[in-house]
């Protein structure tokens, strides 16, 4: 609400997301434009595209609760605010999740729905009610998956002072999750599917729609991976509470 209370700054701020998210966008239209590369080894303009907006949805609703993590171990550990955190009858990831939000990815939410919608006309795909409650549950447990990454990482600052972290490079990794995982090289798509499973973001799940062959094993396994990857990210996050100390300050 306190952002909302400078409607100018909050509205400018969202539209500035956006462009950053359409200047990622536009590079994959100008990279697939139908008269230099038509397809990216054997993948339509259309159906990268597709997965380019399935991923820009669950990376959205992601981002709304994440702003807290990248900077965990310098705002919380080193400055001493998770003392505060402890202080309250609550859980403390919760509290660190939810203690602030960026509104701004609603712009993000926005262009990434209008992609999909886009490249699903280009498709022909029709949604059935089944298609649309895929559609919401992978795209709630893809972004439970990118929070569940980043729970877990931000929870090695409790053993390991570090201002800048791990963090800013996994979160790089995350753009190789909007493509479709065949076009990389077998080291990277082993990583994408068992180290950092950012493949099960967008790729496997949208494959229900784009009706590919050979993907039926790992399609419908995002709900799983995210719950897995919560029980991780939870276990590491009590761990690492538990070897807590104390600034002093």
């Amino acid at each position: 609400m306190q952002r909302l209370a400078y409607k100018g700054d909050f509205f400018a701020s969202i539209f500035s997301n956006m462009l950053v998210t359409i200047g990622g966008l536009l590079f994959v239209i100008f990279l697939l434009d139908g008269q230099t590369i038509q397809s990216l080894q054997g993948w339509s303009r259309s159906e990268v595209l597709f997965i380019y907006g399935y991923a820009m949805i669950s990376m959205a609703l992601f981002s709304t609760v994440a702003p807290n993590l990248y900077r965990f171990g310098d705002k919380y550990i080193i400055e001493g605010q998770f003392d505060r955190v402890l202080l309250r009858p609550l859980n403390s990831a919760c509290q660190v999740l939810f203690e602030s939000f960026n509104l701004e990815s609603i712009g993000s939410l926005c262009i990434g729905v209008g992609t999909l919608l886009y490249a699903s006309e280009s498709l022909s795909i029709t949604y059935s009610l089944i298609d649309i409650l895929w559609l919401i549950v992978s795209s709630f447990s893809a972004a439970v998956i990118l929070l569940s990454v980043f729970v877990l990482i931000a929870s090695l600052s409790f053993h390991f002072e570090d201002r800048v972290g791990i963090a800013p490079p996994v979160y790089n990794l995350i753009a190789f999750g909007r493509y479709p995982l065949p076009v990389f090289n077998n080291v990277i798509q082993f990583i994408l599917r068992w180290i950092v499973p950012f493949a099960f973001v967008a790729f496997y799940p949208a494959t229900h729609f784009l009706k590919r062959q050979g993907f039926e094993l790992f399609c419908y396994l995002t709900p799983f991976v995210a719950i897995v990857s919560a029980s991780i990210a939870a276990l590491a996050w009590t761990i690492g509470v538990r070897s807590y100390q104390s600034t002093g300050s």
